[in-house]
């Protein structure tokens, strides 16, 4: 890329109303006897195709130490973990009009022109501390991996991860050909989960997290103490906040402020999308129940358990997501 098209790069406009409209008629069309035609087959059909449409990460990148790689699995924090680390970057006074103005995010396509491209060096000269947020959804043992770059390793609980994938998914993606819940979770609990699997996400990040550069969250722990992770993220990435900075990141990345500009987070989605709301929907832990059974919830635990046991991640699981705790809540309800 030459630097006047770096200079002149812009995000593409969405298309007209009308015309996306028209669209997803036509697509809905073709698609929806597909849909019943294949019912067994269509959730892991859709699994894999989302999977392969986002690892489109060039190999041949190399992080420098400028570089702070947010490594988050599908509906697990990114965007809010992407704002922490970019206020932080920008000393609490980022601005833009969408985030990815500023955080490249090479995981797809570049020719969507969604995302500001890994080589132009705007967001990186546009941040006081002269550090830059890139986003993926993949596995760190996925990634170009460089001892001078930062790694944020952002993992969240399965089961709320499956509930906030699916209203994403059929809001903004597949509308009236979402395959219903449980098929959904078949999809899930098997080698085409949408994203890949979740486990292995875990595993790549939690394998690594005694290296100086890679550092291993969970959302959980994210919601529980905002301020130190706040603290803790600015303490990776090298940054020293004053008082006043520190306030406006932990304001700039609360919930509520994030609620407020939430277009400004919006991904693209299908002509049938939903304008708004779909990108942060609660930003809630342990709420599963509102969509799955308490058995899909067990089924969720022992799947990912297991498939952790299996590749060998030590990854306290019960600790982190509470299974016992709520096990022994329902074991008490009146029969």
């Amino acid at each position: 890329m030459t630097g006047a098209d770096k200079k002149h790069w812009r995000r593409r406009r969405p298309m007209p109303r009308w015309l996306a409209t028209s669209i997803g008629v036509i697509v809905l069309a073709v698609y929806w006897p597909l849909t019943k035609l294949l019912a067994k087959r269509w959730p892991r059909l859709v699994g894999r195709t989302m999977t392969k449409f986002l690892s489109q990460f060039p190999k041949s990148f190399e992080p420098s130490e400028r570089d702070v790689l947010v490594c988050s699995y599908f509906k697990s924090g990114t965007n809010w973990t992407m704002q922490i680390a970019l206020q932080i970057a920008h000393r609490g006074r980022a601005e833009f009009d969408h985030i990815h103005d500023l955080v490249p995010w090479p995981d797809m396509v570049e020719r969507a022109r969604y995302a500001v491209p890994l080589d132009d060096d705007g967001p990186a000269r546009s941040a006081p501390t002269g550090l830059r947020v890139i986003k993926t959804h993949l596995a760190l043992d996925a990634l170009p991996y460089s001892p001078a770059g930062h790694y944020i390793c952002v993992v969240r609980d399965p089961k709320d991860v499956f509930v906030s994938g699916y209203h994403f998914t059929r809001a903004m993606v597949m509308g009236a050909l979402m395959p219903p819940v449980d098929a959904w979770l078949e999809a899930y609990l098997s080698p085409d989960a949408p994203m890949g699997s979740w486990a292995r996400h875990l595993a790549s990040g939690w394998n690594l997290r005694g290296r100086g550069n890679v550092l291993f969250l969970t959302y959980e722990n994210m919601r529980a103490d905002l301020g130190s992770v706040v603290d803790e993220i600015a303490a990776f990435m090298g940054v020293e906040l004053t008082a006043a900075e520190r306030a406006s990141v932990i304001e700039r990345s609360s919930f509520g402020y994030m609620k407020k500009i939430e277009h400004k987070f919006e991904a693209p989605g299908a002509p049938w999308a939903k304008a708004k709301g779909s990108m942060m929907r609660r930003g809630e832990s342990g709420a599963s129940a509102e969509l799955i059974t308490p058995e899909q919830q067990r089924r969720i635990d022992d799947y990912w358990r297991a498939e952790l046991a299996r590749i060998g991640c030590d990854f306290p699981y019960d600790a982190a997501f509470n299974a016992p705790a709520r096990e022994a809540s329902r074991s008490s309800r009146p029969r």
